[in-house]
């Protein structure tokens, strides 16, 4: 266990004592990770629902999956038009083969008990950060 610090998207926070999170939990963060891969917005959004007043583990790493999603929607959404000339054929490719990439290394990390925060992200639902 150690302490850090993380940016909620307007200040750094103080440093915080992380808990070692529950096999059961590594799990269902596990899960939000894969769902996102393969469902997209929706098995993130579920999980975050059921799940995040439950495990502050869960809650993170489902939030931040969904972020991801969106940020990955809205760059998709962005490269159709692009492709009228062409570029956004190539920005379309780029954003899916490096949203699979960062969701693995994200579901590997949920199973490894890992705080994992995605390099690009969008944050607009709460609670993509460790507890206090």
């Amino acid at each position: 266990m150690g302490a850090t610090r993380w940016w909620d998207g307007a200040h750094w926070t103080q440093h915080a004592q992380l808990s070692t999170p529950t096999q059961e939990d590594r799990n269902k963060g596990m899960l939000a990770q894969l769902l996102g891969l393969f469902a997209g917005i929706i098995g993130p959004l579920i999980i975050y629902l059921i799940k995040k007043d439950e495990s502050p583990f869960v809650r993170h790493h489902a939030s931040e999956a969904l972020n991801f999603n969106i940020t990955l929607l809205i760059g998709m959404m962005i490269s159709l038009p692009l492709m009228l000339v062409l570029i956004g054929f190539l920005t379309f490719f780029v954003i899916a083969i490096a949203g699979m990439v960062f969701q693995i290394i994200a579901s590997i990390a949920a199973n490894n008990g890992e705080w994992y925060r995605f390099p690009i992200n969008i944050r607009m639902v709460p609670g993509a950060a460790p507890p206090d």
